[in-house]
């Protein structure tokens, strides 16, 4: 069985995309959120990172090949903007940390 024939790998995927998606529209009030909304939309960005990091661990230690060009696509993709996938995710961990100092400011 491939690692996409999984239903576990579907599902998560499907899961964790859905959330993530519906975490950004939510995002876009962002500015309107008071102090305890922004520290709860950071904490739940947060977890969704940590269920992606995961994800994608999953897809480099399989020895599927349509995992391994997953992981070649992403990184080919990130490449062009001169990025590697754990820079992306520093980055993403900076900017929540951005976010929380500036919520931090604010009593």
């Amino acid at each position: 069985m491939g690692f996409f024939d999984s239903e576990i790998v579907q599902q998560e995927a499907k899961q964790l995309f859905g959330d993530y998606q519906s975490l950004m529209t939510l995002g876009a009030d962002y500015g309107k959120f008071d102090r305890e909304g922004k520290k709860l939309f950071i904490e739940q960005m947060e977890a969704i990172m940590d269920r992606y990091r995961v994800f994608m661990k999953r897809f480099e230690l399989s020895e599927d090949f349509m995992a391994q060009m997953t992981v070649e696509q992403l990184r080919t993709q990130l490449g062009q903007f001169g990025m590697t996938p754990q820079q992306m995710f520093d980055q993403m961990n900076r900017t929540l940390e951005r976010m929380k100092a500036e919520v931090e400011k604010t009593v």
